[in-house]
């Protein structure tokens, strides 16, 4: 059974070895850089919130959630989710997403922003839409793919 919680300093290998498997794939993440012990440590601590989802003692997924802007737009919150390759189409994503939602709320923001949803990302699209989020528009181009060719993104939002 899967379970959504806070994470702990001893999850932090496993969430790095997630994270980086995402960044690594290039298709998905805006980040090229990897994280290692100590980055890892210091970006998962900066978020507002980080949640790991969490089968049989071992981390299966996780999002961040931190602020996608600054003053007036400080309402509006952004998250990354990544899952374990191994555990994909297992709806681990749409509990992470669910919880997350839920989090943003609680913590007080008011509207859950993505920025940079790649088009052809259609399982994160199609969940995402299910769930209640709204497409923006599309920024053609905006995202570039690990081999280098470009790709439209699409901004979501929804309503806390």
């Amino acid at each position: 059974m899967v379970i959504i919680r806070e994470y702990e300093d001893k999850d932090l290998q496993q969430m790095t070895d997630i994270w980086n498997e995402v960044v690594e794939d290039g298709i998905a993440f805006p980040q090229e850089d990897f994280l290692d012990e100590t980055s890892g440590r210091e970006f998962f601590a900066s978020q507002s919130y980080t949640g790991v989802a969490e089968n049989n003692e071992k981390i299966v997924g996780l999002y961040i959630l931190h602020p996608n802007n600054v003053g007036r737009c400080g309402h509006i919150c952004n998250a990354s989710y990544a899952v374990n390759s191994e555990c994909r189409g297992r709806h681990i994503g749409e509990k992470l997403v669910e919880d997350c939602l839920s989090k943003a709320k609680e913590l007080g923001f008011r509207v859950l922003q993505f920025n940079a949803v790649v088009e052809s990302n259609i399982h994160a699209r199609h969940l995402y839409e299910r769930l209640g989020f709204v497409q923006l528009g599309t920024i053609p181009g905006g995202f570039r793919m690990k081999d280098g060719h470009y790709e439209n993104i699409c901004p979501y939002y929804h309503v806390l």
